[in-house]
């Protein structure tokens, strides 16, 4: 079961590193029709019938021989049991989308988000494998939003997860987590970003920059959080989650004070730098990836549900 009490987590890591060329695929061309025809944006709803969870892998304690982390010799529903994304930094690519084994995620610029369409098939495929799903996957999200996962039907029947309409994909010529070696292949690959815009290395003009200012109150009250050790919402650090209920105080303790350099929110979430909510404080409406931007790195000891 994914869980939703607070909990203490450890991490876990993966291993490779490489290079490779880019490849196009062919379009079908036919316009979208129910059933969805192949090559085209599935209609189930905003999130092509996938279950969407805050947080990681880890910090949901998804089985770790299973989803990303399954062997490739598993069969396709193990693999497509669970895929965690979340906005990470790889090399000079930050933000960048991360699966739960730390992997870069791409997108190619030959596909086309509306309406969403992958045309890297065949061979293409094979160097560029897609992060395939089937409905009811279990999707963990930490940095990005739930309204920009959707799913494309690939034109073999197969189901593949979107970030902002557009493909997803990792690269088979990366080995080892952090690894970018698919990033700017053919000028037409490049890394992800949690909108599913492209990444480009710090410094380029229209590199995506990280969001971590401090955000107005929003509407909706906070009802959990999950905050993480380290930065980017890595398991490579423990993490503890709190939620929030009828009966429960709206300004609750962490168990673990100043410890936390990240973390996701379904809300409006105030923090504090004392305990019982007193001391310095500030109020996030989203995932915050790196909490030294608000100078709040390793400062929370506790958080209050709303404004």
């Amino acid at each position: 079961m994914f869980r939703k009490q607070a909990l203490f987590l450890a991490a876990f890591v993966t291993a490779g590193a490489a290079l490779l060329s880019a490849c196009g695929g062919q379009t079908d061309g036919t316009p979208n029709a129910a059933p969805a025809s192949a090559g085209s944006a599935v209609d189930a709803g905003a999130s092509g019938g996938l279950d969407l969870l805050s947080g990681t892998a880890r910090s949901n304690n998804a089985p770790t021989d299973t989803g990303d982390l399954a062997p490739a010799s598993a069969p396709e529903q193990v693999r497509t049991k669970w895929v965690s994304l979340r906005a990470g930094k790889a090399g000079d690519l930050n933000p960048v989308v991360l699966n739960g084994k730390g992997m870069t995620i791409y997108r190619f610029d030959n596909d086309s988000a509306h309406p969403s369409k992958s045309t890297c098939n065949g061979d293409c495929e094979k160097k560029w494998p897609p992060v395939k799903v089937t409905k009811g996957t279990k999707v963990f999200l930490a940095g990005i939003k739930k309204s920009a996962i959707g799913v494309v039907k690939r034109d073999d029947g197969s189901l593949q997860l979107t970030v902002g309409g557009w493909p997803a994909y990792t690269f088979s010529g990366d080995k080892n987590p952090g690894d970018t070696n698919g990033e700017g292949v053919g000028g037409t690959w490049f890394g992800m970003s949690p909108t599913g815009g492209k990444v480009l290395p710090a410094g380029s003009p229209t590199t995506s920059s990280p969001s971590s200012a401090p955000s107005a109150p929003g509407t909706k009250a906070a009802t959990s959080t999950i905050l993480f050790d380290d930065a980017f919402f890595s398991d490579n650090g423990a993490s503890q989650g709190l939620s929030f209920g009828a009966g429960d105080d709206a300004c609750q303790n962490l168990a673990r004070p100043d410890v936390t350099s990240s973390l996701t929110t379904d809300g409006t979430l105030k923090l504090w730098t004392g305990k019982n909510c007193t001391g310095k404080s500030v109020v996030v409406n989203d995932d915050v990836q790196d909490l030294t931007a608000l100078g709040f790195d390793d400062a929370i000891e506790s958080v209050h549900f709303g404004a």
